[in-house]
């Protein structure tokens, strides 16, 4: 079996060399501990990791750990992040130490990956010829409506324009609003207002759940309609998405959400870079999957969130290209710099850059669709703005950066 190679950024304390620190990783990812071992037997050498390079790198050092495949159990991915993110975070010769990258050999991708990928949405929503971005909505507020406002305000952003509509993270199935009306209230409501535009719009419900009751809770969302899930994968698992593609193989995508994921993303000196948990969504099975914007609220990296991107619609192992998902503070006034550097392959999401529009969430969702259809024209929003008072109104109040 080929090897695994984990790429990792690190600073050792100031008593520690940095081939020591980074032996150090190997060692206690691999077959070795803080001491000597008279239990590690001659055979087991065979498995242990080792340092393929070591380079000095901003304030710290860059190194490369090949893991021995053998190591890995086929198909388990909480078994491979047990290796290439263990126990290594803690280790008191070390600063601070950020897991970077993964590279997988295609034997130990061995699982189906995404069943729609973009592609398969696009094709949902009609967009595989114009190739325009798709244009996303949040609930919001995202707790507190109960089932009937909140399909009052999917069916408002439907009628105004958007092609994709998800309940918040926090949003699951709460007495407020519990999960089965909510579905069915909503889905009537996108009914009329398929019937009035002629275009399909996607609701993704949120189905997070713990371990045991996430197939059956995703079951009920189907049968009550849904036509796309979401689920939280760092609070759920990688093996909750991965559940979900295999129990509803071809009948509606799979859209993840990573919230609680800047605990271990947002220190570019510590905790896991976001590439390695979308190489693992993409694996898992997601088909849409949140990486950021380059101008929105929430603190960003343009060149790692291309990279990221990159990596999603790029070749793997047959994979279907993952749609990704650009949100977080996004208005129509961010639209032409979130595509002008994304491309337009994305899906743009807003949720108060929409309902907070000052004529409501219908004029909210159709100036985000005239910022996205003036990109495409290759005109500039203020320009376009002139013949579209819903984008107009919408730049007096946010500006267009």
């Amino acid at each position: 079996m080929q090897d695994v190679i984990a790429v990792y950024y690190f600073i050792p304390d100031e008593n520690t060399t940095p081939e020591f620190a980074a032996q150090a990783i190997s060692d206690e990812e691999t077959t070795g501990t803080w001491t000597d071992l008279t239990t590690r037997a001659d055979y087991v050498r065979r498995l242990d990791g080792h340092v393929e390079s070591l380079e000095s790198y901003r304030d710290g050092y860059l190194t490369k750990i090949r893991y021995p495949g053998e190591i890995f159990e086929k198909g388990n991915i909480p078994q491979y992040l047990s290796v290439v993110a263990g126990n290594l975070f803690g280790l008191g010769r070390l600063c601070s130490v950020r897991l970077l990258d993964v590279e997988f050999p295609e034997q130990l991708c061995n699982f189906s990956g995404p069943v729609f990928g973009m592609e398969g949405v696009r094709k949902l929503i009609g967009t595989e010829k114009s190739r325009r971005p798709h244009v996303g909505t949040i609930i919001k507020p995202k707790v507190g409506l109960n089932p009937k406002d909140t399909a009052h305000v999917a069916y408002e952003a439907a009628v105004g324009g958007v092609d994709f509509i998800k309940d918040d993270e926090t949003l699951t199935d709460q007495e407020f609003c519990p999960m089965k009306d909510r579905v069915e209230e909503v889905m009537a409501r996108l009914d009329d207002a398929m019937s009035e535009t002629g275009r399909k719009i996607l609701y993704a419900v949120n189905v997070s759940d713990r371990a045991d009751r996430i197939v059956e809770r995703a079951e009920q969302a189907l049968e009550c309609g849904a036509n796309t899930l979401m689920i939280d994968v760092i609070t759920c698992g990688f093996s909750a998405v991965q559940a979900l593609s295999e129990l509803n193989t071809g009948n509606v995508p799979l859209h993840i959400h990573r919230t609680m994921h800047a605990a271990m993303t947002r220190n570019p000196e510590h905790g896991i870079a976001m590439r390695p948990i979308a190489k693992l969504v993409r694996m898992a099975g997601g088909d849409q999957l949140h990486t950021g914007t380059v101008s929105g609220k929430m603190g960003h990296d343009p060149s790692e969130i291309l990279g990221d991107n990159k990596m999603l619609t790029g070749s793997m192992f047959g994979f279907r290209p993952v749609f990704p998902v650009s949100s977080g503070g996004l208005h129509p006034g961010k639209v032409r710099a979130e595509l002008e550097t994304l491309g337009t392959d994305i899906v743009l999401q807003a949720g108060g850059g929409i309902h907070g529009h000052p004529d409501g969430t219908r004029s909210g969702a159709a100036a985000m669709r005239q910022a996205v259809d003036a990109y495409m024209e290759g005109c500039l929003p203020e320009d376009y703005a002139k013949d579209h008072i819903e984008l107009r109104r919408a730049l007096e109040k946010w500006g267009s950066k």
